[in-house]
């Protein structure tokens, strides 16, 4: 159980976040301090009760935060708390999911129009004063949403919103999910991973929405990237790993695809040699699908939940993982 709001310490430690600046303004009677480096983080820790972080976590904090009972993390991805380590600690978890979901789903529908509507190419365009006249090559011209095919692969929060998203531009949706009993999402067929090379040949668009497991790691190798069909776009909101970036890189250059749109990459920051940055037929984000600026009162809102559950003495909060 938490000390009550008087009495309540909460530290956000992100290097970027303006967490502070969007929690003020809620009046809620609780004291939190901010910590914009790791050596910030050491020196306030031990005044905290809450934490909310994510990249800043290291598993050797229990130690010297003596009052820390929950950690809000802000991202969905939980990889680097040690379950055991918080449990032995006494301390709580919770984490992001669903936060980022509405604004990484459009992203992903935003990369897809993007593509169809060759922006990038206009993007440069303008840039060289070029104004291009009409053009008779199909190949080189804005394409059209309603009528094609997206596979959807991952159908949780985000993934069933780019679904939905799809559907009201006319596109045919099938879903690929771990469980197909989840459910469709809006999707119009629901299969299993293990059918997705099979489901590759009918894409227009490959959109990846789900999360990095030992399963989805590589999903989208060379042999799924030459199952799809030369005029097939590949677009990743998910993580960078789940695609094999060097045959995805080979593909693009060699035709077998005609393009992608990546908000993840391998290893990020993508590194200064890699092809993709100088690909014509690449649109490249910086991990920035989920940044927007309803961000941190998306994340306030689930801490401000989850406090006001621990503080009645409840067990069960959302999106608990410890």
């Amino acid at each position: 159980m938490l000390p009550p709001s008087d009495q309540l310490t909460v530290c956000f430690a992100h290097v970027a976040y303006r967490f502070g600046d969007r929690f003020a303004p809620r009046n809620t009677g609780i004291r939190f301090i901010e910590a914009r480096s790791r050596d910030e983080l050491d020196a306030t820790i031990a005044q905290a009760d809450v934490l909310v972080c994510s990249g800043m976590w290291r598993n050797d904090l229990p130690t010297i935060a003596p009052r820390l009972r929950f950690v809000q993390s802000c991202s969905a991805g939980t990889d680097q708390y040690d379950r055991e380590v918080l449990k032995a600690a006494g301390i709580r978890l919770a984490s992001g999911q669903g936060i980022n979901a509405n604004a990484v789903s459009e992203h992903a529908v935003a990369l897809m129009l993007a593509l169809l509507r060759r922006i990038p190419e206009a993007r440069d365009n303008q840039a060289k004063r070029i104004w291009r006249g009409m053009q008779g090559d199909f190949a080189k011209r804005e394409d059209e949403a309603g009528g094609k095919t997206v596979v959807v692969v991952g159908l949780g929060r985000i993934g069933g919103r780019i679904a939905r998203l799809c559907k009201a531009f006319g596109m045919k949706v099938i879903g690929v999910r771990q469980n197909v009993a989840g459910g469709a999402e809006g999707a119009d067929e629901v299969h299993s991973f293990r059918d997705l090379k099979g489901l590759l040949p009918r894409a227009d668009f490959l959109i990846l929405a789900c999360p990095l497991t030992e399963e989805t790691r590589g999903l989208v190798d060379a042999g799924a990237l030459a199952a799809m069909k030369p005029t097939a776009q590949v677009i990743n909101v998910a993580r960078g790993r789940v695609v094999d970036e060097p045959a995805l890189i080979a593909a693009l250059q060699a035709g077998r695809i005609v393009g992608a749109a990546l908000d993840v990459t391998a290893d990020e920051p993508l590194p200064p040699d890699s092809p993709l940055w100088a690909m014509p037929n690449v649109l490249v984000t910086p991990h920035t699908g989920g940044e927007t600026h309803m961000y941190e009162d998306n994340v306030l809102d689930f801490m401000v939940e989850n406090i006001a559950r621990l503080q009645r003495g409840e067990s069960a909060l959302v999106n608990q993982i410890v």
